[in-house]
């Protein structure tokens, strides 16, 4: 089967959501963004009591309804303290690398919508000075953001409106390169939106209408891990459609959709995850099965709420998780076209 994907779009869409800071807690003003596109597909949107967005796209049978979801919120930080020398210590929003943060850029965020720009640095910043800067530890203790203003104080810091509880929006760096790579925070789980908002783009410009109804749920909270604990009550079934995860005695690479047969929740759904493989195989699609024993995701959680589905688990591999991560065109196009697939075949 031929499957037109608009790579320009999907590229331009991951690019617009990677650099919108959207960290768990703070994705109101995304998933404004996110609702204009997707009525100017024609699809009703609608947003949950906790900030998740819902996707209607009417099927030729309601029979069932199938659910799909990926995250839009991503790791943060917010401001836990202010020293007395003026800088800030910081607590973690999910779980990023620590280590990798050390001399990244951020943004501070204050709660009546000032801006100010920081750096995330090692208490022991200066070579020339710290005979620890190599060795000292990069976690939460040891480490502060230096604000770009005229602060020498705690008192100068309050001045400026920054308080505890601010978020704290790390720099996503984001790069798409010629050869088709894209590189930056927060892959996990944009790259999975931007599908989901090309799969639309897809349907709608061929006018597809798929076999069920079908239900896009965008989530908040994923991070926490609280993020599909409340899904509509008539989704029957439903994939997550996530990273793929690279390394260690793992399949999958940069290039394949992933397909997860089980994580730290267990098993995915015997049947689905076959039909999932079988569809990849028979129309050629790059894909790996892999189990990761130290992953969850919107799936785990809507099952944790005590929602009565059948779940699976997808999506394009992902190098280098919770650090600066890596993905190329070929995972992001794999992943629509076998989404496409489940949804009509």
């Amino acid at each position: 089967m031929e499957i037109t994907i608009n790579r320009e779009y999907v590229l331009q869409k991951a690019k617009e959501l990677l650099e919108f800071d959207s960290p768990s807690g703070f994705c109101f003003e995304i998933m404004d963004k996110i609702s204009v596109w997707v009525k100017e597909f024609g699809y009703a949107f609608e947003t949950t009591n906790k900030g998740c967005g819902i996707i209607n796209i009417p099927g030729k049978s309601s029979d069932k309804v199938i659910g799909l979801s990926a995250h839009v919120d991503t790791l943060g930080a917010m401001v836990r303290s202010i020293t007395s020398n003026g800088t800030l210590k910081f607590t973690l929003i999910g779980g990023p690398i620590v280590p990798t943060l050390d001399s990244e850029y951020c943004t501070i965020r204050t709660r009546d919508g000032k801006i100010y720009t920081g750096t995330f640095l090692s208490t022991s910043p200066a070579a020339h000075v710290f005979e620890d800067s190599s060795s000292k530890k990069r976690d939460t203790q040891n480490m502060e953001i230096r604000i770009d203003e005229v602060v020498k104080s705690k008192k100068d810091v309050e001045d400026l409106g920054i308080a505890v509880g601010d978020f704290i929006f790390i720099d996503p760096k984001t790069t798409i390169t010629e050869s088709g790579f894209v590189k930056s925070r927060f892959i996990d789980d944009k790259g999975s939106v931007a599908c989901l908002i090309s799969l639309l783009e897809l349907m709608s410009r061929e006018n597809i209408v798929p076999e069920y109804t079908t239900k896009i749920l965008i989530s908040t909270y994923e991070e926490v891990g609280h993020g599909a604990s409340y899904i509509p009550e008539d989704i029957t079934e439903m994939i997550a459609v996530d990273m793929g995860c690279i390394g260690d005695d793992l399949s999958c690479s940069e290039y394949d959709v992933s397909i997860c047969a089980k994580d730290s929740g267990g098993p995915y759904d015997y049947n689905m995850t076959t039909q999932l493989i079988n569809l990849a195989k028979e129309n050629d699609i790059n894909f790996a099965v892999d189990i990761y024993p130290m992953y969850g995701s919107d799936v785990v959680a809507a099952l944790r709420g005590g929602n009565n589905i059948r779940g699976a688990l997808i999506g394009p591999g992902v190098h280098a998780s919770h650090g600066m991560e890596r993905t190329h065109y070929n995972a992001l196009e794999s992943t629509i076209k076998l989404l496409y697939l489940y949804l009509t075949r």
